[in-house]
């Protein structure tokens, strides 16, 4: 195998590792403005899988894709004390306008509650009228101190979600069932990513919410990050913005909402959770190029058959990709598809040609094997799929293997330097958690002991899952 671009180790330098392997994969570039970045065409070919999976999971819901304002008025935010509060250190502020000072300061939108909330107000009057399911996709910002490409960075793009509710059951429920059978069902089934449900502690909650559900994965070095999250924001939002409806009853009543996104920082989580010192390692099901078929010389014999290999597993219904740049040296194209991390290279040569088999390199398992060009529209599907299955078990032995469960804040603090730690919650509590602050390790989220996600902070047998954090 072709020597790969020079990465640094990740278990020399896991953060280097991280930044080396983003700028040398071709996935983002630093933006102009501290903090954003410029998502490059491969990095972005990876969101739109993750907005295509995520989208047709959404409307499953029976929510449908609206687009509201990027510019809020900064009167909109002062409405809901709680929210304001938890934003106003990340906001981006605009005071002028077409050469002049605006009247008055437009926020630039960290999170869209407020807007969205003065369209439900004016949208829902009847108890006909609900549930209002309206999800966006779109960019963000909020101002961070300390950026990273991904992870943390001042604009990002997401989809959030919002809706309308007549009753607190049917909120809670619509909050819980995006987290499992949207988020969850995603990150496992198309991201192969073992993530842990639970909920927030009220430390940790979302700003104005009564209750946040979390999804957690533990990332190559040990760390946590926080996956997607979905909220109950109970009557918070719909007493400020006075969004009502008249009830069957003949009543006015408040409504009941949610909130719920996810970001591009799933990309970052990508990198961290499944690549290796040789590059990315995508999910099969994610991957824009499933396969990608290489011309190892530029015999036009060998070239006439990797585009006829290419186009039959298309017709098999394969994201395919065929390299027949031959210019550029074997050796580099190979590496280079080993660093993006594409599942499958069927490579064929001269010699290949005669023997009626190509060479089938596998970048999750590794290793490569000839196999018969006729058994490939067969053979492929099975390996794509074992692959995936594989990546998920690793990332779910990772997880489970660095988990321990610990009785003090001492052990908590010494088994989170390479892991993840769990404590009681009875144990620990909220002065517990304040104290781990001050070692730099995090609740990430609160789980029952059979794995479920408790119905509150004081069910009983509640675990607390602790780690440091990304």
């Amino acid at each position: 195998m072709a020597k790969a671009p020079v990465l640094t180790p990740q278990a020399d330098d896991f953060p280097r590792w991280y930044q080396d392997l983003v700028n040398k994969a071709e996935l983002a570039d630093n933006g102009p403005v501290r903090g954003t970045m410029v998502i490059r065409p491969y990095g972005y070919g990876l969101w739109e899988r993750m907005q295509a999976e995520m989208d047709a999971r959404i409307k499953e819901t029976g929510t449908q894709n609206a687009y509201f304002p990027l510019l809020i008025p900064q009167s909109y935010l002062a409405r809901e004390a709680d929210h304001v509060e938890g934003f106003a250190p990340e906001l981006a502020v605009v005071t002028h306008g077409g050469g002049k000072k605006l009247e008055e300061p437009a926020v630039v939108r960290p999170t869209s509650e407020m807007i969205i909330n003065d369209y439900f107000s004016k949208w829902v009057q009847s108890y006909r009228d609900l549930p209002l399911l309206i999800n966006q996709w779109a960019n963000v910002v909020r101002w961070e101190l300390r950026p990273r490409l991904f992870l943390r960075t001042t604009e990002f793009l997401w989809q959030e979600g919002h809706t309308a509710h007549a009753t607190h059951e049917d909120a809670r429920d619509f909050a819980a069932h995006i987290h499992r059978e949207v988020y969850e069902d995603f990150m496992v089934n198309v991201l192969a990513m073992d993530v842990v449900p639970g909920r927030k502690s009220a430390k940790e909650r979302f700003a104005g919410a009564i209750n946040t559900l979390t999804l957690e994965g533990m990332m190559g070095d040990g760390k946590a990050l926080q996956m997607a999250t979905s909220h109950e924001l109970g009557q918070n939002f719909a007493k400020a913005f006075n969004t009502s409806y008249l009830s069957k009853d003949g009543t006015q009543e408040l409504v009941w909402q949610t909130s719920w996104g996810s970001t591009t920082r799933m990309i970052g989580a990508l990198v961290m959770m499944h690549g290796d010192d040789n590059g990315l390692r995508v999910p099969p099901r994610l991957a824009q190029i499933q396969v990608v078929v290489l011309a190892i010389k530029g015999d036009e014999t060998v070239l006439a058959k990797v585009r006829d290999i290419g186009d039959r597993l298309k017709a098999a219904g394969l994201r395919v990709q065929v390299d027949d740049r031959t210019d550029t040296p074997f050796g580099r194209r190979a590496v280079d598809w080993e660093l993006k991390g594409v599942p499958v290279r069927i490579e064929v040569g001269p010699r290949d040609l005669e023997n009626g088999t190509a060479m089938l390199a596998r970048r999750i398992p590794g290793g490569k094997e000839p196999v018969a060009v006729e058994s490939l529209v067969r053979l492929l599907p099975a390996v794509l799929e074992e692959d995936q299955a594989l990546l998920l078990a690793q990332s779910r032995e990772r997880r489970e293997s660095r988990t321990a469960d610990v009785s003090t804040i001492e052990e908590a603090v010494e088994v989170t330097a390479t892991g993840w730690a769990r404590m009681p919650w009875a144990k620990l509590g909220p002065g517990g958690e304040s104290a781990l602050g001050e070692h730099g390790v995090t609740l990430r989220c609160l789980v029952s002991e059979d794995g479920s996600v408790p119905d509150s902070d004081e069910a009983p047998g509640t675990l607390a899952v602790l780690a440091r954090a990304y």
